[in-house]
Formats: C-alpha cells, sequence, structure tokens
C-alpha cells in the first residue's frame, strides 16, 4: 500500500509565499508523474502542476511564474513552491502520485492541505 503525506499548508497575507511537500511511502518501485490538483470554479478540479519523473514540468496558466514545482526522486517527494500568492489561490491542494504497479500504474492520493491566503 502507498500512502502520500503532505504537509506545509496553512494561512500567508496576499504576496506572501508558503511551500508544499508530499511525500509517498510504501513498496514503491518507480513513480511517473507527480503532482498537485486543487478546486476550481465550473471545473471538479484543476491542475495546478505536474512533473514527470525526468524533470519535465507543466503548469496552470493561472500559476504560471509564481508557483514552481519539484520533486526528490530518492526521498519520493514533491515540492510546489507557491510565491507571490493571491486570494484565488486559496483551496485544499491535492497532491498525487501516478505509481507504476505490476500491468501499468496506480494513481494514489494525498488527504489535502489547506492553502488561505488572506489579509
Amino acid at each position: 500500500q502507498v500512502q502520500l503525506v503532505e504537509s506545509g499548508g496553512g494561512l500567508v497575507q496576499p504576496g506572501g509565499s508558503l511551500r508544499l511537500s508530499c511525500a509517498a511511502s510504501g513498496i514503491i518501485f518507480s513513480i511517473n508523474a507527480m503532482g498537485w490538483y486543487r478546486p476550481a470554479p465550473g471545473k471538479q478540479r484543476e491542475l495546478v502542476a505536474a512533473i514527470t519523473s525526468g524533470g519535465s514540468t507543466n503548469y496552470a496558466d493561472s500559476v504560471k511564474g509564481r508557483f514552481t514545482i519539484s520533486r526528490d526522486n530518492a526521498k519520493n517527494t514533491v515540492y510546489l513552491q507557491m510565491n507571490s500568492l493571491k486570494p484565488e489561490d486559496t483551496a485544499v491542494y491535492s497532491c498525487y502520485a501516478d505509481v507504476r504497479v505490476v500491468g501499468g500504474t496506480r494513481r494514489y492520493w494525498g488527504q489535502g492541505t489547506q492553502v488561505t491566503v488572506s489579509s
């Protein structure tokens, strides 16, 4: 069984920064993509940022230039550095990991961490 544990959420003023972490543990041979989602108006959720095992990244237009995703493959951990935060960034951020299993991959999810941007 694989578990993802998130940390780093909290309350921050507009313009501030937060760093989220998501660590995967359990029987893991390798992980393909890792990333973060959050709820979005009119959508079930939006992909905030993703990173492949090789380091290729993808960002939502709304966070480009402000958020940076990175990962430590040796620690099976993904990070989301969030700068210049805006009130509209307020959400529960959920991380995921696409873990390689026999026959393919399986997506695992973290429990979610609350980010609140408010003065």
